[in-house]
């Protein structure tokens, strides 16, 4: 299993769409939007390689050094099978 942290949507939303739509949009929305994104190239390099498998997206989980933390708020917002 891998998982990826993306730690400034916000920063690539505002180079991408500018600094106005940056700023009138919340900062989940940026990671939503850079999330699907991310995924979606994910998912056609890993089709083009020849692999299969799954690509969730999740909220309420932190790692700290060798441990992964789940909060109780906990979910798996998506999952694409390619």
């Amino acid at each position: 299993m891998i998982l990826l942290e993306i730690t400034n949507s916000s920063d690539v939303v505002a180079s991408k769409a500018g600094k106005l739509f940056e700023k009138m949009t919340p900062e989940m929305i940026d990671q939503q939007l850079v999330e699907t994104q991310v995924i979606q190239q994910m998912i056609d390099q890993l089709q083009s390689e020849g692999l299969k498998g799954q690509i969730s997206s999740a909220k309420g989980l932190d790692i700290s050094d060798d441990a992964l933390i789940t909060k109780s708020s906990f979910k798996i917002r998506s999952t694409k099978t390619f």
